[in-house]
C-alpha cells in the first residue's frame, strides 16, 4: 500500500504566494500522479475538507472538526476507493474525556486536538490495518506527551481486543530526541513502533521563510508486522509554491511474511 501523512497547512490567508488557493493545483497534480491508497491530512479546515471531497472524486474523504460543535480544523483521511475499503472510523479527543468534543488538557494551547483511528482494508494488504492520524498541540510539551500517551494506550488496547498491524502517523509538533515523544520508546514495547521517517532531517520547513528553524516534525511509526520500501518526503515547488509548509511524506509498506 501507498501511504502518505501530509499536513496541508491551514487556510488563514497569511501565506501570500503560498496562500492554500495558490497550492491548489500542485497538491492535486502530486496526488493524482502517486495515486496513494491512503493520505492523512492534518490541519483541514471545513471548506478545505469540502475541497478535498470536491477534488478527489475517486476518494471517500472523512474527518470531523476539533471543537465542541465540530467545526475548525480535523484529522482527515482519504481513502482510495479503487484499491482500499474503509471499515472504521471513529475521531477521539486528546482530553481526560476523550469521548467529549472540544475537550483538552488543561495546560494546552485553546486548540483541542484529536485523532482519527481507522480500520482499513487495502487490496494486497492480506487484511485490514488500523492507521491513527493526529496532530498534537503545539505550544505546550506535557500536552504533548499527555496526548501521545493517550493515543499508545488506545493502540494498546485496540491491539489486546483485536490483533492487526497498525500505522500511528501525523505531526507531533516535537523533534525525535524531545522528552515527550519518550512514551514511543519507552512505555508501549507491546506495540514495536518504529520510526520510517527517521532519516530525514527535515520535515517543516514554513515556505523557507527563515522565520523558524526547519526541523523533524512530521512522522509514520510502523508495527512490526509492516515493511516499509521507498519512503520519501514530497518536495515539490514550482515559482517559489510549495505544497504546504510541511513535506508531505509518502511511504510503501507491506505486510511482512509469517514465519
Amino acid at each position: 500500500m501507498k501511504l502518505v501523512t501530509f499536513n496541508i497547512r491551514g487556510d488563514f490567508g497569511i501565506d501570500g504566494e503560498n496562500n492554500f488557493d495558490c497550492r491548489k493545483p500542485l497538491i492535486l497534480q502530486r496526488i493524482q500522479a502517486q495515486q496513494p491508497d491512503v493520505i492523512g491530512f492534518q490541519e483541514v479546515m471545513p471548506h478545505v475538507q469540502r475541497w478535498l471531497r470536491q477534488n478527489l472524486p475517486g476518494y471517500t474523504v472523512v474527518g470531523c472538526g476539533r471543537k465542541a460543535d465540530y467545526s475548525d480544523e480535523a484529522m482527515t483521511l482519504a481513502i482510495r476507493n479503487e484499491t482500499a475499503e474503509l471499515l472504521g472510523f471513529e475521531v477521539f479527543w486528546l482530553s481526560p474525556t476523550p469521548d467529549q468534543p472540544g475537550s483538552r488538557y488543561v495546560h494546552q494551547s485553546e486548540c483541542p486536538r484529536t485523532c482519527a483511528a481507522a480500520i482499513v482494508n487495502v487490496q494486497g494488504m492480506g487484511g485490514p490495518i488500523r492507521i491513527y492520524n493526529t496532530h498534537l498541540d503545539h505550544l505546550d510539551p506535557e500536552s504533548r506527551r499527555l496526548g501521545l500517551e493517550q493515543v499508545l494506550r488506545r493502540m494498546e488496547a485496540d491491539a489486546a481486543r483485536r490483533p492487526m498491524p497498525a500505522v500511528l502517523q501525523g505531526d507531533f509538533n516535537a523533534e525525535p530526541d524531545a522528552p515527550e515523544l519518550a512514551a514511543l520508546k519507552q512505555k508501549t514495547p507491546s506495540l514495536g513502533l518504529r520510526d520510517i521517517t527517521e532519516a530525514f532531517p527535515f520535515t517543516f520547513h514554513n515556505f523557507y521563510r527563515g522565520q523558524e528553524p526547519i526541523c523533524k516534525i512530521d512522522y509514520i511509526f510502523v508495527t512490526p508486522e509492516l515493511a516499509a520500501g521507498k519512503v520519501e518526503r514530497w518536495m515539490d515547488s514550482e515559482n517559489g509554491v510549495y505544497l504546504s509548509d510541511h513535506c508531505p511524506i509518502c511511504a510503501e509498506l507491506w505486510r511482512q511474511p509469517q514465519e
